[in-house]
């Protein structure tokens, strides 16, 4: 491993630990970091060969992911009373080269750029939970924590009411629908499944595969299909479930990187105050049921759909290292 004065080894594996952290599409962890030998920077670049050419031809949903995984970055470098400095697709040259984030000048404890919230420790508890919720309403308080979160990082969060939640989880129902139907979709999705005892470090455990709702009232991706051992027996969801749309005023890879980092910020700010999170992104597929899912009277740009609510953990997925030095490539 490659020290510098500026990134010494401790700082980088606590920089890593959490970068790889974050949330991906399918557990896919679409990312690879490198430190820079010449600047001390580390560099997050895309990972292609972990990319979805069905569910995500335009790399949208692993921007999202990405951007997550920096914002991880930015709350681990807090952690380390250092300023994050991060530039987003420096350079246009290298469209794989996702951003740049350098360690700026202490950060004092009284310094008002540290968050109230403590969302490092947020980070290694924060899981996707696809279990049912109790159906105990969020406080409005913390929602609106959320929301702030949101719009701290440029995007925004709408919270529908109980009509515009049904027709969301129903467009999310038609799109799963439709994945279901096709089998090249069903093989992609399939393929990152995990079967038991795998080392691999990606994809998802089928310990980690939530039940399917027996009242039909939310919509899950369909990860198993048909295998009789890979069934899971239905449970009865919450009746009236807490959902957010996360959206953006424009479409450019910035917009869904600013959104990835926005979508980590809410899902942190949940964490810690002990809320659970699941991501619904199966309307975001389809290119008209995402339009059908924006705003009725606004335009706008949707990204994703965040269940939340109390409920059990969703249980920890599998992380690779994923970075590189100037002597070491990453694990691929």
């Amino acid at each position: 491993m490659v020290c510098t004065p500026s990134l010494d080894a401790t700082s980088l594996e606590t920089l890593l630990a959490a970068a790889v952290a974050a949330p991906s599409i399918h557990n896919t962890q679409p990312w690879r970091f490198r430190v820079n030998p010449d600047t001390h920077a580390l560099e997050v670049r895309a990972a292609r060969e972990r990319s979805l050419p069905m569910a995500d031809p335009d790399g949208r949903a692993q921007h999202l992911s990405m951007g997550a995984a920096v914002f991880n970055l930015r709350v681990a470098a807090v952690h380390l009373r250092r300023q994050p400095e991060v530039r987003l697709l420096p350079d246009p040259s290298e469209p794989d080269l996702i951003a740049v984030v350098r360690l700026g000048g202490a950060i004092g404890p009284h310094d008002r750029s540290r968050r109230r919230l403590d969302l490092y420790d947020a980070i290694a508890r924060r899981h996707t939970s696809r279990m049912p919720f109790t159906g105990r309403p969020v406080p409005g308080p913390v929602v609106m924590e959320m929301s702030e979160a949101a719009r701290a990082e440029g995007a925004r969060l709408r919270l529908p009411d109980i009509a515009g939640t049904r027709r969301l989880l129903h467009l999310t129902a038609v799109a799963e629908a439709r994945n279901h139907a096709s089998s090249s979709r069903t093989a992609e999705t399939r393929a990152w499944i995990t079967p038991p005892g795998s080392d691999r470090p990606y994809g998802i455990p089928v310990t980690a595969l939530g039940p399917p709702d027996a009242a039909r009232r939310m919509p899950a991706r369909d990860f198993t299909g048909p295998l009789p051992a890979l069934h899971l027996p239905a449970l009865r969801f919450e009746r009236h479930a807490q959902v957010a749309l996360l959206w953006t005023a424009h479409d450019r890879r910035k917009d869904w990187l600013q959104a990835g980092q926005a979508l980590q910020h809410v899902l942190l700010t949940a964490t810690a105050y002990g809320v659970r999170t699941s991501l619904l992104h199966q309307a975001m597929e389809w290119p008209d049921l995402r339009a059908a899912i924006g705003h009725p009277r606004r335009p706008c740009c949707p990204q994703l759909l965040i269940r939340f609510g109390y409920g059990p953990d969703g249980g920890r997925t599998p992380r690779a290292g994923g970075w590189e030095t100037a002597d070491r490539p990453a694990e691929r």
